[in-house]
Order: C-alpha cells, then sequence, then structure tokens
C-alpha cells in the first residue's frame, strides 16, 4: 500500500468541514447582502436620475419666476442699499460682487447656513441657494416626490387601462421592439417585470405527482382546474388540469391534462412545494422526511432474521 496516496485523502477530509462551513456561511449571508445592495442601487439611480433631475428643474423654474427679486444697484437709492458693516444690515438690500442687489433677508438667511462658507458671488446664484436651502431640502422634496411619483404612476395606469392608452402603448412597444440591441434588453426586462408585477389569477388547488415525461419519473404538478369537457369524454373518466412548474421559477411552465386516477395526492402545501421547485429538491418537507425514515424502520423491522435460532 502506498502511504503517499492516502496523505491528499487525509488532507481533503480535514479540510472539507472547513469549507462546508465557509460555503455555508456564505450561502447564509449572500441574499441579505445581494437584497441590501440591490435596494441601494435602486435608491441611487432614483436619486441620480429622477429626484435631482426633477429638483433642479423645479428650482430653476422658482428663481426664474423670482428675478423680480434680482435689482440692479443704480436703481435703488443709496440710502435702502448696505454697504458691508453691520450698521447698514438692516437696511431692505444687500450688494453683490456683479453690480446687483438682493433682498437682504435672502441674504441674512445664507450668511447664517454658510457657518464660515463664502457667499455666491452673482444675485442669481444667491437667489437659488435661498430657495434651495429653506424650500427644496430633501425632508421636504422627498414626501413631495413620493406623493407625485405614486399620483403619477396611477394616472398612467388609468391612461393604460382606457382603449386609446393602449393602443397607442402598443404602438410604442412595437417601435421599441424593431430597434437593434434596444429590443433585446427590453424584452428581457419586461419578462421580469411581468413576471414580478403582473396579477396572477391561476388559483393552485392541490399538489399532486403525475408520471411525466414518463412513466417511472414522477413530476411534480399544480392543480388548477377540471380541463376540457371533450378531453373527459374522451377519457371516460375525470381528468385535472395541471401546471408542470419548472425550476427554479415555479410560476412558469407548462400546462397538461392527466387521469384523475393517474395522479398521486401528495401530503404537503403550497408554500412547501414552492421551496421544493425552487431549490431544486433540496428542501424536502418535513412529513415527508419523517414518514421516509418511519416506512424505512418498519421495513428494517419486518425483514426475516438470518442468525440461528437460539439453542434451548
Amino acid at each position: 500500500m502506498d502511504l503517499s496516496d492516502g496523505k491528499p485523502d487525509k488532507k481533503r477530509s480535514v479540510l472539507d468541514p472547513f469549507r462546508r462551513a465557509v460555503v455555508r456561511g456564505l450561502a447564509m449571508l449572500l441574499p441579505p447582502l445581494l437584497t441590501i445592495l440591490i435596494l441601494l442601487w435602486v435608491g441611487i439611480t432614483v436619486k441620480n436620475y429622477i429626484l435631482e433631475p426633477c429638483e433642479s428643474f423645479l428650482l430653476n423654474v422658482v428663481v426664474n419666476w423670482h428675478q423680480d427679486k434680482i435689482f440692479l444697484t443704480k436703481d435703488i437709492p443709496a440710502d435702502r442699499i448696505g454697504d458691508g458693516s453691520p450698521d447698514t444690515f438692516k437696511r431692505p438690500f444687500q450688494p453683490t460682487q456683479n453690480g446687483f442687489a438682493v433682498p437682504t433677508e435672502y441674504y441674512a438667511f445664507l450668511r447664517s447656513e454658510e457657518v464660515g462658507g463664502r457667499m455666491p458671488p452673482t444675485a442669481k446664484e444667491i437667489v437659488k441657494n435661498y430657495f434651495e436651502r429653506r424650500y427644496f431640502r430633501r425632508q421636504n422634496t422627498i414626501p413631495i416626490f413620493l406623493c407625485l411619483f405614486v399620483l403619477g404612476l396611477y394616472l398612467f395606469g388609468k391612461f393604460l387601462a382606457a382603449g386609446v392608452g393602449r393602443f397607442f402603448w402598443m404602438q410604442i412597444e412595437g417601435i421599441i421592439n424593431r430597434l437593434p440591441l434596444v429590443s433585446n434588453v427590453y424584452s428581457s426586462v419586461k419578462q421580469v417585470t411581468d413576471f414580478l408585477f403582473s396579477e396572477r389569477e391561476i388559483e393552485y388547488t392541490q399538489v399532486v405527482a403525475i408520471e411525466y415525461p414518463r412513466r417511472g419519473i414522477w413530476t411534480l404538478a399544480m392543480v388548477t382546474g377540471e380541463s376540457l369537457l371533450d378531453i373527459r369524454c374522451a377519457a371516460n373518466e375525470p381528468v385535472l388540469s395541471v401546471l408542470v412548474p419548472t425550476s427554479p421559477m415555479p410560476f412558469t411552465g407548462f400546462t397538461v391534462t392527466v387521469k384523475k386516477s393517474e395522479t398521486l395526492d401528495l401530503n404537503i402545501t403550497m408554500d412547501q412545494a414552492f421551496q421544493f421547485i425552487v431549490s431544486c429538491g433540496v428542501v424536502v418537507p418535513p412529513q415527508q422526511i419523517a414518514e421516509a425514515l418511519a416506512e424505512r424502520d418498519d421495513g428494517l423491522r419486518n425483514v426475516p432474521s438470518l442468525s440461528p435460532p437460539p439453542s434451548e
């Protein structure tokens, strides 16, 4: 016997528990980490590409609407403009570096906000900073943005529910589907969103096992109804419509009609069936394991003993 051949096996047996523990820890840690990363990515995307552009657009609208708050210093009497000293700061207007004047209220607010900072050089920037820091704070804009976003989704959904809206949306989708490269990305994303957000009207009533695609191979299936009357008449017995789900996506699959007598009722719930499918058969319902172990123990007890009977 070559002792050198047993050395690697010994090392592998020593490292196997460590490797299994690391893989098990990684499997438990990845789902919450990926969930947090996806949520953070969605939040950053919405902030950078939706919230901030909307804030900037509305801020520019407000600033342009308040252009009447900016005055040329030559149009204002000298005794109404401050000269930077504390004695004249209470005058109605304060001068800027580009020859304009703004209301003292704006100037005083920014001076209280800019702790140790420098005042913006132009009058428009002062007005813009004033409205941004006073009215466009995130604690004010985010609730308003969420309300407007939900309202926009509601109105858009109502528009699509109408015949005209559905027609226009189908035309837009037709144009997108004719664009190279864009159509491939759009179709893939649409499949995912349809799976996540579409309203499913399928109601599963029972979990069964059927011999499919051939006898001797058992497949998990969800009963959805009693199928078509013509099929029942041709079979001369009750039939069932079942959805054969595909792993690991239990909401996708294909529908077959089978004889009710050829189905096997399973003692598992819908949630347990989904867990079994999503895990590709790894997660087995506890009662099924217990029943299998009990049947195995009964079988071992019923096996006749091969040892000779004890002598008297």
